[in-house]
């Protein structure tokens, strides 16, 4: 009979371990491969997410600077095309630099309709909308030396032909003499510049780069003499340089005074007088220009006569 053997451990013996010890390292070495994918794998997702965000945020940026370029041409092309229809001598102005203007034009619209434009690019055509802007203001100014000039000569023209023909002065247009005792007075004389905001508002302001428009508020006294009926009133306003304020597209003019002579006025107002009785004016003068600072004066005139004046200093800069 043949004994079957086996080699069975002595008692207490640890016995064969070493296969199951080697399966445990490999396990261990395939858990830690895998540890390490996930982490990556998590590490590149978060690093993906942030260069997208931070590649929107670059986008937004770029896009809100084009809005903000893009509104501020429109306001440009407005102010000019506005120009242009107030003012024949404009037109012929901006057609001596067409093709400039035209160019200019022509590159901002090409940057601000392309969505891909680069800082770069805006730059530029920030650059030229403050260009444009400087040559409209360029033009602006031209008119008003312009017109000024055109009431200066029609004046001394109407002169040269009042010396031509007559030694004598016709004082009104009825031939008729004033009568002193008729004329009227001004008192509580105001000359205030106003600032306009954006709702419509308007608050009182002393500095020169807020003021939007200049008011005159006077009260004319009462008058026993002065007839019952609509008066015929001047302000003539001065610049700190002693210069009128006076641009005939917008209201201004000349008018005889009572000795004969021509004056510049600014605005002029026909006011419905009832004799006896004080009579509140307002009268308001917005130019096309900015307000320089310094002493502003105002004169107020009737029947050719000088009836009150009055003065406001304007100051530089300032955000209040």
């Amino acid at each position: 009979m043949t004994e079957n053997t086996f080699n069975t451990p002595a008692p207490g013996s640890p016995g064969p371990e070493k296969p199951r010890s080697r399966n445990g390292l490999i396990y261990g070495i395939l858990i830690a491969a895998l540890a390490g994918t996930w982490i990556y794998m998590l590490y590149d997702k978060n690093k993906s997410s942030e260069q997208i965000t931070q590649k929107n945020v670059q986008i937004d940026s770029i896009a809100s600077s084009r809005d903000a370029l893009q509104q501020e041409y429109n306001a440009a092309n407005a102010r000019l095309d506005d120009l242009i229809s107030q003012n024949t001598r404009m037109d012929s102005l901006v057609k001596t630099k067409d093709k400039e203007i035209q160019d200019m034009k022509a590159r901002i619209s090409s940057i601000l309709s392309n969505k891909n434009a680069t800082q770069a690019q805006l730059a530029e055509a920030r650059r030229l909308i403050e260009q444009l802007k400087t040559n409209i203001e360029g033009y602006q100014q031209t008119i008003e030396r312009l017109e000024g000039e055109k009431i200066v000569l029609a004046g001394e023209r109407d002169i040269a032909r009042k010396e031509r023909d007559s030694v004598g002065v016709v004082k009104d247009s009825l031939g008729k003499k004033v009568d002193l005792a008729s004329v009227l007075h001004a008192s509580n004389i105001h000359l205030m510049p106003i600032k306009v905001k954006h709702n419509g508002k308007e608050v009182e302001t002393t500095k020169a780069k807020r003021a939007d428009m200049m008011r005159v508020t006077f009260d004319l006294d009462d008058n026993r003499v002065a007839p019952t009926g609509d008066k015929e009133i001047y302000v003539a306003i001065s610049a700190p340089d002693g210069t009128p304020l006076a641009v005939e597209a917008l209201g201004s003019g000349r008018f005889t005074l009572e000795d004969g002579t021509e004056k510049l006025y600014t605005a002029k107002k026909t006011v419905p007088y009832v004799t006896g009785q004080k009579v509140p004016v307002t009268m308001d003068w917005k130019q096309n220009s900015d307000f320089k600072p310094g002493d502003y004066s105002v004169e107020i005139y009737h029947n050719g006569y000088k009836i009150g004046q009055g003065n406001v200093t304007l100051k530089k800069g300032g955000l209040f």
